[in-house]
């Protein structure tokens, strides 16, 4: 049984074909600048690369590009589009309506297309792909799994916010996280490692974007995104949080409309916007050892704001038993934990740094006298598309 795995952004399309019966993975697409001239589709079947250079106007075309690869005799990933036997699309906002995956029928399309205003960016992104599927793939069911959803069941003093609460009761404006199918994973991984269900974990999923999430056996009971994505720790180009009054000094200083405002934060902001080497974590670390102040103090204040957080996670928890990290950076980025767990030591915490030299593989990497264990847990939020996919269509 072959789930096709759809996450479409405001620009780009990442895919993968996963054969659950083998639990394997047989082909991962990423398609970048949709929409323009230059677009192109990194494309992995099996181990084997290529760049495939081939200009997609809209989603339609990106996806009716892929499956005509997957179909054609050069690459022999599939015999014919009828092994596909559904698609699963990654849908970032699904307000307070979806606390599960569900199958997508109209009622749940007018759902998301209501849940727009809530994300602008990415939620017309996943309709797009939903559309396009339904051109391309007509026959086939289709499933929506939520960033959203994992974080339904954090509680009312944890999600809402010290605002007029006609904010909240009149458009829904309350912390929603995002990450969800990460944390989730993760959370599900832990589990299975430990052999127990009654853990507190913190995980810590740090890449481009970033976030935590304090998980009280199995389920979330808080997170740093809000609203938007854009709240929370530091990341590559988002601010996470920052005083308020900022925002509105800054616009009347420089001139700066709303939109462009915004853009400043989710753009051009976080580690980019205090370093000033790059949108990539790994050229601002090897500035960083080459002594560049600003890249140091962009790296060091992001890992000061997270062990923070951690301290704030273990409140909430009343106490810790694993911190989890995850993501590109949390998955590969050794000197990152480093700083993070340097912070953490009044805790008990002690990261064993032999252990800890390693990238992108799932181990422990705290000393066997750690009070709280750490462990590397690569996520595959894509893996848990295709189940959630595959159990709610298999019937």
């Amino acid at each position: 049984m072959k789930i096709l795995v759809l996450n479409c952004g405001s620009s780009s399309l990442k895919c993968q074909l996963i054969d659950m019966e083998k639990q394997e993975r047989i082909m991962k697409g990423h398609y970048d600048r949709i929409g323009g001239a230059r677009s192109s589709l990194r494309f992995n079947v099996r181990g084997n690369k290529t760049v495939i250079e081939h200009p997609a106007r809209d989603f339609n075309e990106a996806i009716a590009e892929i499956l005509n690869l997957l179909v054609s005799e050069e690459y022999n990933v599939i015999n014919s589009l009828d092994e596909i036997v559904a698609v699963g699309h990654r849908i970032v906002h699904g307000g307070e309506k979806f606390k599960n995956s569900v199958l997508i029928d109209d009622e749940v399309i007018k759902a998301i297309e209501d849940c727009v205003t809530l994300a602008p960016l990415h939620n017309p992104a996943g309709l797009a792909g939903i559309e396009a599927c339904q051109k391309l793939l007509s026959n086939k069911p289709m499933v929506a799994v939520f960033d959203t959803a994992f974080h339904q069941t954090i509680p009312e003093k944890a999600f809402i916010y010290q605002l007029p609460y006609k904010y909240y009761e009149d458009y829904r404006i309350r912390k929603y996280g995002f990450h969800g199918i990460s944390h989730r994973y993760v959370a599900g991984r832990i589990e299975e490692i430990t052999g127990r269900k009654d853990l507190k974990v913190i995980n810590c999923h740090l890449g481009q974007g970033a976030s935590l999430c304090a998980i009280d056996s199995g389920i979330s009971v808080d997170t740093t995104m809000g609203l938007t994505p854009l709240a929370g720790v530091p990341m590559g180009t988002r601010c996470g949080d920052v005083d308020p009054s900022i925002i509105p000094t800054v616009m009347k200083l420089y001139d700066i409309k709303p939109d462009e405002m915004l853009r400043i934060m989710n753009k051009e902001s976080g580690a980019w916007g205090v370093s000033g080497v790059s949108t990539d974590f790994r050229d601002i670390e090897r500035m960083a050892i080459e002594g560049d102040e600003r890249s140091i103090l962009a790296l060091e204040s992001r890992a000061y704001i997270i062990a923070q957080y951690i301290a704030k996670f273990i409140v909430t928890l009343n106490g810790v038993d694993y911190i989890t990290f995850a993501g590109g950076i949390g998955e590969n980025g050794f000197e990152e934990r480093e700083r993070i767990c340097k912070y953490l030591e009044f805790f008990g915490v002690k990261l064993d740094k032999e252990r800890n030299k390693i990238r992108g593989e799932e181990a422990e990497i705290s000393s066997d006298d750690s009070k709280i264990k750490l462990y590397i847990v690569p996520t595959n939020e894509e893996l848990i598309i295709a189940k959630d996919t595959y159990e709610l269509t298999r019937n």
